[in-house]
Order: C-alpha cells, then sequence, then structure tokens
C-alpha cells in the first residue's frame, strides 16, 4: 500500500508551569527524540517537543478543526532525555533523567498530565538504582511504559550493563528498583503496553542482540525470553503491537540506515526507506477497511518518508514516499477523534506543521499547515 503526501523567549516561573505566546523560541531541539503527537480523552491532539528550557506543548482547539493553541514552554528540571507515553485512560506520562549539574546528581523524574491543555503535575523523583554519585551518573534516560490499570513501570540500564525496573505500586507509592538481570546493555530500550495491560520491554546490548522481557500478567514479575539477534541503530528502535500480546518492532539497520522489522518467532524483514535519522515513528491504523501499519522516519538530510502497509504483512509489500516535508526532528505520527493519520513535525525553527489524511483512497496525506 502505497503513501501520497501533499505540501523572543519566554521563562516559565517553576517546573509544570507554562507560558505561552508566539514569542515562545526553542532553542536545541533535541534531534533523535522528535515530537510527539498523542490524542487526549477529550478529542483532541496535542503536540509536545523537548527543549533545552522545557517542554513545548501545542493544543488542538476543537477535533474537528485546523486551529491550535501554542506554544507554550512548560518547564521541567533539567533533563538528559525524555520519555512520553500514554495510559489506557489518556492520562499522559513523563519520564526523565535529571542532572543536577555538571557532574551533580542524577535521578529518574516522573510528571503526568491529567487532562489535555491542563498543567502537569509536579516532577517527582523516583530515585536512582545506585547510591554511589559516580555510579548513579552512569545510568541512561528511562524508558516508560503504563499498564492497563494506570501504573507506570520506569526502566533503565545501570552502571555495568545491567537493566532495571521501578514499578508503581496501586496506592500510588514506588517499589524498589528491582534488577532484570540483563548484561553489557545498552540504552536504546522499548517498553511497549499491550491492550491487555501486560508489559514488553526489549533492549539492545553491545554484542549484536537485543533482550527481551514480557509480563506474564498485567503489573507481574517481568520474566526474560530468549536474545534476538538483532542490533538496532542507536536512538531508532521502537514497538507496536501488531496482534494482541505480539509487538512487531521497527528500527534502522546501523550498517545501511535501511529500516527493518522484526516479530518474536520470525524471520528480519528489511523495508528499505533510508537512511534514517532518529526514532521512526509507527501507528496502527484503519485504511480503507484494512488493519495497516504506518511508518514515517527522518532523513539525515532533514526529508520526512512514509510508508504503509497490512499488519504483519511487511514481506507483501511496502513502498517509502517522500511526504515533500523537512523537518528538525523525527516526525510523529497519531489517529485523530475522526480516525485519520496525522503526522506531525518541526521546522527548523522549531515551528510545528500538521498534515492530516485526506479523503482520497488508500493513504494520501493533504498538505502541511504551520499552527
Amino acid at each position: 500500500m502505497g503513501a501520497r503526501s501533499g505540501r523572543g523567549a519566554m521563562r516559565a516561573e517553576r517546573p509544570g508551569a507554562a507560558v505561552s505566546g508566539g514569542d515562545v523560541m526553542p532553542p536545541r531541539l533535541p534531534v533523535g527524540e522528535g515530537v510527539r503527537l498523542l490524542l487526549g480523552r477529550d478529542h483532541r491532539l496535542t503536540a509536545i517537543a523537548r527543549t533545552a528550557n522545557g517542554l513545548l506543548r501545542w493544543v488542538q482547539r476543537r477535533p474537528d478543526g485546523p486551529d491550535w493553541d501554542g506554544p507554550e514552554l512548560i518547564a521541567t528540571p533539567p533533563l538528559t532525555g525524555l520519555s512520553v507515553t500514554q495510559g489506557a485512560d489518556g492520562f499522559v506520562h513523563f519520564a526523565g533523567r535529571r542532572v543536577t549539574e555538571p557532574g551533580g546528581t542524577v535521578a529518574v523524574v516522573q510528571a503526568v498530565q491529567y487532562q489535555t491543555g491542563r498543567p502537569l503535575t509536579r516532577w517527582r523523583s523516583t530515585g536512582n538504582p545506585h547510591k554511589d554519585p559516580e555510579r548513579a551518573r552512569s545510568v541512561t534516560d528511562p524508558g516508560i511504559a503504563v499498564s492497563a490499570a494506570g501504573l507506570v513501570h520506569v526502566f533503565l540500564v545501570r552502571a555495568g550493563g545491567g537493566v532495571m525496573m521501578r514499578q508503581e505500586a496501586a496506592d500510588g507509592q514506588w517499589r524498589p528498583w528491582q534488577a532484570l538481570k540483563g548484561q553489557l546493555a545498552r540504552g536504546d530500550l522499548a517498553a511497549v503496553a499491550s491492550a491487555s495491560g501486560r508489559i514488553e520491554l526489549l533492549v539492545p546490548d553491545t554484542r549484536g542482540r537485543a533482550m527481551r522481557w514480557q509480563q506474564a500478567e498485567p503489573d507481574g514479575e517481568m520474566v526474560r525470553c530468549p536474545n534476538i539477534p538483532i542490533a538496532p541503530g542507536a536512538g531508532t528502535l521502537v514497538g507496536l503491537e501488531t496482534a494482541p500480546d505480539r509487538v512487531t518492532y521497527y528500527w534502522a539497520d546501523p550498517a545501511t540506515g535501511g529500516v527493518l522489522a522484526h516479530r518474536p518467532g520470525e524471520w528480519v524483514i528489511p523495508l528499505g526507506g533510508g537512511p534514517v535519522e532518529g526514532r521512526i515513528a509507527a501507528l496502527r491504523v484503519a485504511l480503507d477497511g484494512y488493519d495497516c501499519t504506518v511508518l514515517a522516519h527522518r532523513t539525515v538530510e532533514g526529508d520526512v518518508m512514509l510508508a504503509a502497509c497490512a499488519t504483519e504483512n511487511e514481506a507483501g509489500g511496502l513502498w517509502w514516499a517522500p511526504t515533500g516535508e523537512r523537518s528538525a526532528v523525527p516526525p510523529a505520527l497519531a489517529r485523530d477523534a475522526y480516525g485519520r493519520v496525522v503526522m506531525a513535525t518541526l521546522g527548523d525553527e522549531g515551528g510545528l506543521r500538521i498534515a492530516v489524511q485526506s479523503g482520497e483512497p488508500g493513504l494520501a496525506m493533504g498538505p502541511s499547515l504551520h499552527v
């Protein structure tokens, strides 16, 4: 299935507070993280991007309209990286690696947005698995997933390459850090919460393979699964539930830059489309009544590429098409209130552009609009 497309700084006073207006300028966008696009329970979309000064947030005014408010600049603690996920209840969860100062203390911090466009909660520390300050500084940026019960699971790689997890308990308290016993892990982990509530974790290591864990039941223990012989390019890995409790992983090959796909127990499928820079976007959506997967990525030159295929049938045909868009960071994909594919990109100046699927057959995107 083919894809087609048409064509003064302000500061918040405290973490979680926001200022708005066209004068908010985003310095030093982290290229690898990209922009996030999320659909709230009120059927409005929110776009979020991290900058050196905090989070930029744009909010759709109406589910059926092209008008957006923003950007707002939402202050955060000093973060080296940010993971964002959304629970089944619509709450948006943020987790980042906070560094107080160069050579200072390091901790994982977490915040929540409960309603579209509303302030974030206070950033709470979930600590660090290391007590020794030097070892504590070696932990990676965290990954985050939320179970069907709304409980947050935080993952990271500690000193020595071991994988650690901390779970939120039903009473809102945090359970102790738990070692998952991985070795020589890298920090490019992918955590996916399935519709059933079970969480799966994939963590590449330095030996050209990836370690995998699954929960036997929602909010239960993470059970080690057989390793997978894949070596994703740094910062490109993403997981998508493509069948009940089955995750397909997409990543860029570090040698060729092309996109690859894999489901545990099956062969690796080359998808072409490279070279890729930064995180790949993946979305499962109905196109012309068929269950399909849509992929998007940014090339090293900044061009945005788009493709679609029947879900779990990547080998049956997938064609990459240039969208005509350029982006300073990897793009984001989401469904809007009407089930249409929406793509978000950011210009070099930090301006948000939104493209919405047109009414034509297949995956035909309308021209993007600056919002």
